[in-house]
């Protein structure tokens, strides 16, 4: 495999500097998130269960990332994790460090999703479980990884909630019959229930662990999203007339 080029990042971690991921502090969590690029923007595929949909409404460029120097700098975080795992995993380990003190200074809760814009098993790198006692918690497409997540598989301090899309509604609802959340973008308003399932807002904040179980984590559809019509975005007139929230 030819190796790509790129440039080894000052800062890999993104701590509390979007709009949803400050609420948090609101409930007392601090959170610090990774940024890649996504589905196979860097010439690596780090969204292997990404819909049509789900890439035609990516938010990889909204806000900071409609950015190049920010498009840029994914790049690069991604390629570097690709290529040189290990240098690349001991210093997101420095930073992780730097966070939970950070965190501790402002008697917040620390939590880390690094899957801000990607679709990786982190499990599988063994970093999870080198921080016990740190929360970390991530959205997936990958359904192997959701099923592994409710049969208590995945580290007991690793939450996953699993994304719905246009392909995948049967394996969406069957975990959430098995226990599990799931995320789903709908159009114009949330409904209280979806399909006879509890529907959270969460553009309040991106704490999915505090979500219970047998949720769905509602969005309402932004940027891109709202002119969707794969199947992606949910319209609320389907959910058999549940009343808005």
């Amino acid at each position: 495999m030819k190796k790509l080029e790129f440039i080894k990042s000052k800062k890999l971690l993104n701590i509390d500097n979007n709009a949803k991921t400050v609420k948090g502090q609101k409930y007392g969590y601090m959170t610090a998130v990774l940024y890649l690029a996504p589905s196979s923007e860097s010439g690596f595929n780090v969204c292997p269960q990404a819909s049509n949909g789900c890439k035609k409404a990516c938010l990889y460029t909204a806000g900071h990332g409609a950015f190049n120097n920010v498009q840029q700098g994914r790049i690069n975080k991604t390629r570097w994790y690709i290529q040189e795992r290990d240098t690349f995993l001991d210093k997101i380990r420095k930073e992780i460090n730097a966070f939970i003190v950070k965190a501790k200074n402002k008697n917040l809760i620390p939590c880390i999703r690094l899957n801000g814009t990607s679709d990786i098993s982190w499990e599988k790198t063994g970093i999870i479980d080198e921080y016990k006692n740190l929360i970390w918690y991530d959205y997936t497409k990958i359904y192997k990884r959701a099923l592994s997540y409710i049969n208590g598989e995945l580290p007991s301090n690793y939450h996953l909630t699993y994304s719905l899309n246009e392909d995948n509604k049967k394996e969406a609802f069957n975990i959430l019959k098995k226990g599990g959340n799931i995320s789903a973008v709908f159009r114009k308003s949330l409904p209280k229930k979806y399909k006879g399932f509890k529907v959270v807002n969460a553009d309040d904040s991106d704490l999915r662990f505090l979500d219970g179980n047998n949720i769905i984590a509602g969005l309402l559809a932004k940027g891109k999203a709202k002119k969707d019509h794969s199947g992606f975005v949910l319209d609320t007139q389907n959910s058999r007339g549940d009343l808005t929230l």
